[in-house]
């Protein structure tokens, strides 16, 4: 059973976790590892240059749209392809994520958690715009 008076607060905790762990993720790329690192580090996957900058902005784009609970359904929705990559870069290293380059767990789990975000939507305190769609909070 669903409490649905308290419902809407689990989305929010889950929505801004997440949301911020997306954001660090990106923030970490621009700041740490820089954006030419980023690409260098794809391009050594054989990824094309382009999906290094796609996934710097969907993981700060789509983070900050968690965070303030814009668009909610379709950010999470659209992170999902970042993390599909993210799990097969790291499948070769085993399933933990304590294995030496990381293991495919803790993409995986994420990419539950956005599912969750996609049918739970926005929850509590989150910002609604004019020209939001209902289905997209």
């Amino acid at each position: 059973m669903i409490d649905s008076q308290t419902a809407p607060f689990a989305a929010f905790v889950l929505r801004v976790t997440s949301g911020a762990l997306f954001l660090s993720h990106g923030l970490t790329k621009v700041f740490v590892f820089t954006i030419p690192g980023t690409v260098g580090f794809f391009e050594s996957l054989g990824f094309p240059a382009l999906f290094a900058y796609l996934v710097i902005f969907a993981e700060l784009g789509g983070g900050l749209a968690l965070i303030t609970g814009t668009a909610t359904r379709i950010a999470a929705l659209a992170l999902i392809p970042t993390l599909l990559g993210a799990t097969f870069v790291h499948a070769g290293n085993g399933f933990s994520f304590a294995s030496q380059g990381g293991g495919w767990e803790y993409p995986a789990f994420w990419i539950a958690v956005q599912i969750a975000i996609v049918f739970l939507g926005s929850g509590a305190f989150a910002l609604k715009l004019p020209l939001q769609q209902r289905w997209a909070q």
